[in-house]
């Protein structure tokens, strides 16, 4: 039978010795990093208003986003419901 942790110990070594031979750096270029933020920047929601007048807009969209998915459920529910209504009973 073959020494498998000899082998392991082995390749454990050699990959260390490879990972350690490659000198490899990864950095953004700044130029990058700052037209990002610029961009971010631009499309930021800008209401013009003070920040609780930012806050209750924020606050109505989300109350409308929620309102949507609470109509879609019930008309989810609803259209099961006569499905299985409208199945004959075996």
């Amino acid at each position: 039978m073959h020494n498998w942790k000899k082998e392991l110990d082995a390749l454990v070594a050699q990959t260390t010795i490879f990972t350690e031979s490659l000198k490899v750096q990864v950095e953004r270029p700044k130029s990058l990093l700052g037209k990002a933020t610029e961009e971010a920047r631009v499309n930021a929601p800008h209401y013009g208003d003070s920040e609780r007048e930012e806050i209750k807009k924020r606050v109505e969209r989300f109350q409308a986003h929620q309102e949507r998915f609470r109509r879609e459920r019930e008309n989810y529910a609803d259209s099961i419901l006569r499905r299985i209504r409208l199945t004959p009973e075996a």
